[in-house]
């Protein structure tokens, strides 16, 4: 009985083996559905899709990558010259020269006439020191040089005389060489009083101080009723050193460190290209002036200063400023 029930369990061999047709169908429904997907998930190179992959050789940027920063500056860069950009990098805007006005000799300031901010011109006067000490030394030393002068003229009428007399035998020998000297003497006196009167007169044209160039006054240092002198005598608390300091705004640098990587890249007289970060939109032509004679050990970098071609208003010092140092232009291969 058992045998029997266990032979209406089993299953028939026929009914086990799955028919091949049915696989086969599964397996090309499958493979045509992926073909479909990568058909449709690649796009022409007309399609508009292909923005979202990134732009090709032949499909421009999105006009909205521009919208940020450094897209925008990089769509109104110029064309780099045919060697190309081999180094970029920020530093300052500097004066070439700034200039800081000190007296000759300590006085109280009397009057400025300018202000921060102002431009000057080569020998306008800035500064007006007290000159009452030395208009009064001026009268003083007129006052040596006409009594030289007086006693300049006794000397020479006495010696005339003594040589008349000493021509006629009246006088000795001796007395016209003693008038002979007082005569140089005088006459020492004379210049020796001229001498001071100069000295004094420069020292009263020193308390009118003019500036050495035509630039812009970038500091005043001092003020109406200071005492200045020409070097402090120490502590924080001296007199004031400097007057004002100007600087000529047509003659600007940009210091920047270059790494000791980078050195082989610059050259003295490479020609670079300047942007103010604060305009950079804004391109001015440049050359490398100086490279500093000695690194700095604790950064690892070197000093270099570019002088700036033609600047203009939007070049201000102490602001920071991009410098791209160019590569010399690339020689023509043969057949070019």
């Amino acid at each position: 009985m058992n045998q029997d029930l266990l032979q209406s369990l089993r299953i028939d061999p026929g009914h086990k083996r799955r028919p091949r047709r049915t696989v086969w169908i599964i397996f090309t429904g499958i493979a045509l559905a992926a073909g479909a997907s990568a058909y449709f998930a690649t796009p022409s190179p007309n399609d508009e899709r292909r923005v979202q992959g990134g732009p090709s050789k032949a499909t421009p940027a999105p006009a909205a990558i521009t919208n940020s920063p450094v897209a925008r500056t990089s769509a109104v860069r110029p064309a780099a010259p045919p060697g190309g950009v081999l180094l970029t990098v920020s530093g300052h805007i500097v004066n070439h020269e700034r200039i800081e006005i000190s007296p000759r000799f300590m006085g109280l300031v009397k009057w400025i006439g300018v202000s921060k901010g102002d431009s000057v011109t080569n020998g306008q006067v800035v500064v007006r020191l007290d000159d009452a000490e030395q208009r009064a030394r001026v009268v003083e030393s007129e006052g040596r040089l006409a009594n030289a002068r007086a006693v300049l003229s006794k000397a020479q009428l006495d010696f005339e005389r003594i040589s008349n007399l000493a021509t006629s035998k009246v006088e000795s020998k001796q007395a016209l060489d003693d008038a002979g000297i007082r005569l140089e003497v005088a006459r020492a006196t004379v210049q020796e009083a001229q001498g001071q009167l100069d000295l004094v007169k420069t020292y009263l044209d020193w308390t009118v101080i003019r500036s050495p160039i035509s630039g812009v006054v970038l500091e005043k240092l001092a003020k109406a009723g200071e005492l200045v002198m020409p070097q402090s005598f120490g502590g924080g608390r001296g007199p004031s050193t400097a007057l004002m300091a100007l600087a000529d705004p047509s003659d600007l640098q940009v210091e920047v460190d270059i790494n000791e990587a980078d050195l082989p890249k610059i050259s003295l007289r490479q020609k670079c290209r300047v942007s103010p970060e604060a305009y950079p939109d804004k391109f001015f032509e440049g050359f490398v002036v100086e490279m500093a004679p000695e690194a700095n050990r604790q950064k690892g970098t070197l000093q270099i200063k570019v002088q700036i071609i033609n600047p203009n208003r939007y070049l201000t010092p102490e602001l920071s400023a991009r410098v791209d140092f160019l590569a010399p232009a690339a020689e023509a291969s043969p057949g070019q």
